[in-house]
């Protein structure tokens, strides 16, 4: 009889082990599954199993293929099998074809006269999921923030970051969630890097991976009105009480989407939009929206050198600019007074039909 024998934590089942366990299993007639007990699990990956082990003892066994499960207590990492191995003796040791402890492994197997085989990925019958990846889908948010960028943006694109510059936004309601997405995509409110929080997905990694900046996740997930620092990573400045721009801000919908990988290398004044990051920041300090208007002016400045069409002048307001990498998506208007901004979200016009109010978003304060 050729016995199989493979070794994971297993610590949420999925569909992706059953099929691994299928495969195992069709290499002999007898299939052992092994697990790490929970306190080397929590010595090897300084975690608690999601499961306790009579639970998962039980389940494991429960699959057909199964013909034996047993615990791993081994104090070697990626040998927590060892013990048990040593004492079954199995014709072989399946692994997947990402098996991270080759060589100990292989080892093991020539000392004890075993075969070690890797399998290599077949096409999956599911949709690939991993255990970590579900804990992160349990551990994501309902509801996420967008954000509206006031001046500095481009500075937090690594290749494109300057020393003493700052980043300065804030997250903004209504929130979207994955059932309810009340704006227009690809629009420049940072909703590619909410996507990936309310996935479970680590926002920031999946901004950069785009090849685009690091600001969106960073203030979604912090909210508030908040200044970064420019470089390679998030790094927050000073953060503030959002509340003094309630009632002034709103944002137009410009018709059109816009691609802001795609625009990551335009040529830009990378000098004034490092000093629209420092305006922006003082009025910050001084909670001024009529310094921050300033900077949002600079910020405008910038983007109709770089060739943006002009957008429309709204009475009240005192500033505006494109969000994100403009060329398209919404625009950001501020407004002096509250009563402007409603006048003119009441207006029987074509302009206030895209126009929609929005308010700072603080979870901590709310």
């Amino acid at each position: 009889m050729t016995r199989v024998f493979v070794s994971g934590c297993y610590d949420l089942l999925h569909a992706g082990h059953l099929q691994f366990f299928e495969e195992a299993r069709a290499l002999g007639d007898h299939l052992t599954v092994c697990f790490a007990d929970e306190k080397i699990l929590w010595q090897h990956k300084n975690r608690r199993p999601s499961l306790p082990d009579d639970h998962k003892m039980a389940l494991l066994s429960a699959f057909p293929m199964v013909d034996q499960v047993v615990t791993g207590d081994g104090k070697t990492t990626g040998l927590d099998f060892e013990p048990v191995f040593r004492e079954l003796r199995p014709n072989i040791l399946a692994v997947t074809e990402d098996d991270q402890y080759a060589d100990l492994k292989i080892a093991l197997c020539q000392e004890l006269g075993g075969r070690y085989v890797r399998l290599p990925k077949s096409p999956p019958r599911f949709e690939p999921i991993s255990t970590s990846g579900i804990l992160a889908g349990l551990k994501a948010p309902s509801e996420s923030p967008l954000r509206v960028d006031f001046a500095g943006g481009w500075l937090d694109v690594p290749k494109h970051s300057r020393p003493g510059g700052f980043i300065v936004n804030c997250a903004i309601t209504p929130q979207v969630s994955l059932a309810d997405w009340p704006y227009e995509q690809k629009a420049g409110l940072g909703g590619s890097g909410a996507w990936a929080l309310l996935n479970g997905r680590d926002p920031v990694a999946a901004e950069l991976d785009l090849g685009v900046g690091w600001q969106d996740p960073a203030v979604i997930r912090e909210s508030g009105l908040c200044v970064w620092q420019s470089g390679a990573r998030p790094r927050l400045d000073l953060k503030r009480d959002p509340s003094f721009l309630k009632g002034h801000m709103a944002l137009l919908w410009t018709g059109s989407q816009h691609d802001t990988p795609r625009s990551v290398d335009f040529n830009r004044d990378y000098d004034l939009i490092e000093k629209a990051g420092a305006c922006a920041r003082e009025g910050v300090i001084l909670e001024s929206l009529a310094t921050i208007a300033k900077a949002v002016g600079l910020s405008y400045q910038v983007q109709l050198a770089e060739k943006m069409d002009p957008l429309p002048e709204i009475e009240g307001s005192i500033a505006r600019k494109y969000c994100g990498g403009g060329h398209g998506g919404y625009a950001l208007y501020l407004f002096a007074k509250k009563e402007d901004r409603e006048r003119i979200l009441e207006a029987d016009s074509e302009l206030a039909k895209n126009l929609r109010p929005i308010e700072p978003h603080d979870q901590w304060a709310d």
